[in-house]
């Protein structure tokens, strides 16, 4: 299957989004490639789409009629935003995603792809975390109600497929970093709450940056754009019904997957890889008052992997890439 097929007509959800700009100017270059006209692709804007309304959804694909669904629409945010809003985050995702995969199975799409999250899985799982952690102990508060909210879509997609062989899979990745990303001064991602600190350190000529936690914990990062190619490669390779597909380890069916580059850091040295880039020579202080979060995260990659797909994009080059192509302005 090709997506970029001249009757594909392919929907992202949250396109102006990190996540989903990245796929749409990953398809938009396989697109140009094959041919010219691109208006198969449909890119609908929050102000042209609330995925809240379920009615407006509902009207937009019996109007729009896409046969591929990438879902990477999402309320999303750091540990704060997630601490301080989880009811926004519970109910605000469940309604998009439910939305979206619903009005995907009512109206005849060949295909939807989901994209979930590694906060999904039990904060003491066991590393590199298999597919097979899921549901297998309690989650981490911090972003609990996050990952509820993406645990729900995933066992819906799940369902939907048992019980009406619709052909939806999911993708869970890693935690992400690339152009268009949020660099709120709250509400953003450890990459982008780090690099924001760094370069307005610098550009003010501060002594210090004060950092979140201890540093001591380990995450896995990802550059968007090797998401984006996943995202591609799994709609176009990876197809669950078919024998040769990923299965667990008790031979089970699985319909969704781990994308990632299984490779962790350190907190503290990712900190100091975004100063070095930045060119802060100030010290790198830490608030031990501030959660950690999960001690270790990364992500056991190996059934992708096995499919053919493989990220490209190393951490250092993609931070210097993301630092030097970032607006100053945003700050």
């Amino acid at each position: 299957m090709k997506i970029t097929d001249n009757n594909e007509r392919i929907f992202i959800a949250g396109s102006t989004g990190m996540v989903g700009s990245s796929i749409k100017r990953a398809i938009l270059k396989k697109i140009n490639i094959k041919r010219k006209n691109n208006s198969h692709l449909l890119t609908p804007s929050r102000e042209e789409l609330n995925l809240i309304d379920s009615s407006l959804v509902k009207n937009w694909f019996i109007k729009e009629k896409p046969t591929i669904v990438i879902l990477a629409a999402a309320k999303v945010g750091g540990i704060l935003a997630n601490s301080k809003y989880p009811a926004n985050f519970l109910i605000e995702n469940i309604k998009i995603q439910t939305n979206v995969i619903e009005s995907s199975l009512a109206c005849g799409v060949k295909r939807l792809l989901f994209l979930g999250s590694s906060c999904i899985y039990p904060k003491h799982a066991s590393q590199p975390i298999k597919e097979e952690e899921l549901l297998g102990d309690y989650l981490e508060k911090t972003n609990e109600s996050y990952a509820i909210a993406k645990i729900a879509g995933i066992k819906l997609c799940e369902a939907l497929r048992n019980q009406f062989k619709f052909d939806a899979i999911s993708l869970m990745p890693t935690n992400l970093y690339g152009p268009n990303d949020n660099f709120h001064p709250t509400n953003s991602h450890v990459v982008a709450s780090l690099i924001r600190k760094f370069l307005i350190a610098k550009r003010d000529r501060l002594p210090s940056v004060t950092c979140w936690g201890t540093g001591n914990v380990y995450r896995e990062f990802m550059h968007v754009d090797d998401l984006a190619e996943a995202v591609i490669f799994c709609l176009e390779n990876w197809f669950p019904s078919k024998d040769t597909a990923p299965k667990d380890t008790f031979g089970n069916v699985l319909s969704y997957l781990n994308v990632g580059t299984g490779k962790d850091i350190t907190i503290r040295e990712l900190a100091k890889k975004i100063a070095k880039i930045t060119n802060y020579d100030g010290k790198i202080l830490w608030d031990n008052t501030m959660p950690d979060g999960t001690p270790k995260k990364v992500l056991n990659v190996n059934r992708l992997m096995q499919l053919g797909w493989a990220p490209k994009i190393n951490l250092d080059y993609g931070l210097t890439e993301t630092i030097k192509n970032l607006d100053k302005n945003l700050f």
